[in-house]
């Protein structure tokens, strides 16, 4: 991503800020505020955080005026031109610039924590996408030189896809269904292919049996029924009679 250095971005602002003279590190333990003459402050007036490409610069200035009164460009956070004291979280010490090579360290003191949180977090927050944009930089930067990996069909070179699958898929999937039209089971206690013996116990005469002798003895006459054990034998005996007597007197008689 081209960087546009003529652009630059507001990170944070803060209307009141305090300047102090510091002496000199006594040690290598850093700076305390306890040091400083907190009751006298150098100069006060309103800071600005800003950003170009990838630079940030805290700038102070007059209140009214907007005259700037010092600048300290920052290259990276934390690093040696933000320091914070080892006493408290609302003074810094910043290295400011005049723009003709000369540095000077001066105390940096906020009177809300909240503000110093927040000069903190403006820091933090740009070189953390600074950081973010150098990666994928890189990142573009070793995709373009890797080759390319060519994907597409040469000339006269074909695919084939095998759909096997689906087929046997298909037809595993039909099943055979029964045939409608079946016979009802038989009923408890009979016989495959018999007939219902007849009640009582008595057992069954088959017709066919019966018929079979007067069909095959042509010759023989075939005795009558003796009436004796009939049941219609009365009424036999008594249709002669009647029969007898209507030829006689010429008229028929029910009895």
């Amino acid at each position: 991503m081209a960087e546009d250095n003529s652009y630059e971005s507001m990170l944070c602002v803060k209307p009141e800020v305090h300047v102090y003279r510091i002496p000199p590190r006594a040690s290598n333990r850093g700076y305390r505020a306890a040091d400083w003459k907190l009751d006298e402050p150098a100069w006060s007036g309103r800071m600005k955080i800003t950003a170009k490409g990838k630079m940030a610069y805290i700038k102070l200035e007059d209140r009214n005026t907007g005259e700037l009164f010092a600048q300290a460009p920052v290259e990276q956070y934390p690093g040696c031109v933000v320091e914070a004291v080892t006493d408290s979280s609302r003074y810094f010490v910043i290295r400011i610039e005049d723009g003709n090579g000369r540095h000077a360290f001066i105390g940096l003191g906020f009177a809300d924590r909240g503000d110093s949180f927040d000069f903190n977090v403006a820091l933090q927050d740009h070189f953390k996408w600074v950081k973010q944009e150098g990666e994928l930089a890189k990142q573009e930067a070793s995709q373009s030189a890797a080759p390319k990996l060519d994907l597409s069909f040469k000339e006269g070179q074909t695919i084939k896809i095998s759909i096997g699958n689906i087929k046997k898929k298909d037809a595993g999937g039909a099943k055979s269904r029964p045939m409608g039209g079946g016979l009802l089971p038989p009923p408890p206690g009979a016989k495959a292919g018999g007939v219902l013996p007849p009640p009582g116990g008595q057992p069954a005469v088959s017709a066919v049996q019966t018929n079979a002798a007067p069909l095959l003895d042509f010759g023989s006459p075939v005795p009558a029924a003796q009436p004796a054990s009939d049941l219609w034998g009365e009424f036999t005996s008594a249709g002669s009679n009647s029969s007898k007597d209507a030829v006689k007197s010429g008229w028929v008689q029910f009895s």
